[in-house]
């Protein structure tokens, strides 16, 4: 697949997710937006806390929108829930879309929090799926902010470009802040209302 960035009607699918301490589940929301900012669908799913299904759970709310039109996929981060780790690579081979994984801050990595918290019999496992995200890329946007990415289908300056033409203000691409606005107010409601 082709990525024209410069495309006036392209689509992104931002994908953020909510959680409350000590609860479950955690729901994904997933808002496509065009590049005039015009929202243009939502979807919604919901994951275990703690658990390893966040590459399945994107995998159905993306099917869940019946969409064809949609040209790339914004994630809010890879690791997400309590080190619920998607699997990117598996995502855009399935999809074949082009995949930006945003992060907004250093860090010195998970494995030692993941070695902490979880038991021997999970952790190699849980370990080895972080380390297949690879490394994160930094990304110059407006206003000097930077931003880390992992991105697939697409070379870094795509990426970049592409991001600084979802972001208004801030450092946060409005199909990911506008997903985790959604992720939060179904938290905040009886979500069991809604599945």
């Amino acid at each position: 697949m082709v990525l024209h960035v410069n495309k006036e009607g392209i689509r992104v699918l931002g994908i953020a997710e909510s959680f409350k301490r000590g609860e479950g589940e955690s729901v994904l929301a997933g808002v496509v937006m065009r590049s005039d900012n015009i929202i243009d669908g939502f979807a919604f799913d919901r994951i275990a806390v703690g658990g390893m299904d966040a590459t399945a759970g994107i995998l159905r709310l993306f099917k869940s929108l019946q969409r064809d039109d949609v040209n790339v996929m914004m994630l809010n981060g890879c690791v997400i829930s309590w080190f619920n780790i998607v699997d990117i690579k598996t995502v855009y081979k399935k999809l074949r879309i082009p995949l930006i994984c945003v992060t907004y801050e250093e860090s010195d990595g998970l494995e030692e929090h993941i070695t902490k918290h979880f038991a021997a019999s999970e952790r190699d496992s849980r370990i080895a799926a972080y380390r297949m995200l690879g490394n994160r890329m930094p990304v110059k946007l407006h206003d000097n902010f930077e931003i880390l990415i992992r991105f697939l289908g697409m070379q870094k300056a795509e990426a970049g470009a592409l991001l600084k033409k979802f972001i208004l203000h801030g450092k946060v691409p409005e199909p990911l802040r506008v997903a985790k606005i959604a992720a939060r107010a179904i938290i905040r409601t009886n979500k069991k209302f809604f599945w």
